[in-house]
């Protein structure tokens, strides 16, 4: 009875989920196998989610139907976690923000670095991209992430930026730009509470790296 209930409460794997979606999007019944070969093709589930178009039609049994609810299912995901911090709600945890962030920034292919800006208890008051850049890097100005803290009324700042290459571990620009924009804000007594570096892998926080 123990061994049921725990098979009865098992999550599904990749090819399980990926075949409910493909289902939902067409009226001939889908085993797992379509699912099988399209994880086998591209690698992962992610990697067929984000696969161009022309490659998905190209498995037979997809179609144009299949195809627009696994191009749904991003934007879903991303919709989600943009709604779990909207203004004026109170940052709980770090999961949260780095939830939050990775929906905004980890899907880009070139490199964005944004801003969080938050009140005194923490509650988000704005989130704006202020830079965008090439595949290869972007340029951050210290003075007008101050202008736009200030305007924002901001006490405190959470920055993050994306690294389109997939590479979430924060190098040595990284790093002085952080030092920097921590000063600069300091002197109008804004906290810089972290800068996470967004990867395919998932993020790496700066302030757990002990360099806030």
């Amino acid at each position: 009875m123990g061994r049921t209930a725990r098979a009865g409460n098992r999550e599904p794997d990749d090819a399980e989920l990926l075949a409910l979606l493909l289902r939902a999007g067409g009226r001939a019944p889908v085993g797992t196998g379509l699912a099988h070969r399209l994880l086998r093709r591209f690698g992962s589930l992610r990697e067929v989610l984000h696969a161009d178009s022309a490659s998905i039609l190209a498995e037979v049994g997809v179609g144009h139907a299949r195809l627009a609810v696994l191009r749904a299912v991003p934007l879903l995901a991303r919709r989600y976690f943009e709604q779990s911090l909207p203004v004026g709600a109170c940052i709980r945890s770090p999961a949260d923000t780095e939830a939050f962030l990775l929906s905004k920034l980890r899907h880009l292919a070139h490199e964005r670095f944004c801003c969080l800006y938050l009140d005194n208890r923490h509650r988000v008051l704005r989130f704006d991209e202020l830079f965008r850049g090439t595949i290869d890097g972007t340029s951050v100005y210290p003075r007008e992430v101050v202008k736009e803290a200030l305007a924002a009324n901001a006490a405190a700042v959470i920055l993050a930026h994306n690294h389109p290459s997939g590479v979430a571990e924060p190098n040595q620009a990284d790093e002085r730009i952080t030092r920097r924009l921590k000063s600069a804000l300091e002197l109008v007594d804004i906290r810089l509470l972290d800068h996470l570096r967004i990867g395919d892998s998932g993020t790496t926080s700066l302030a757990s790296r002990g360099l806030l």
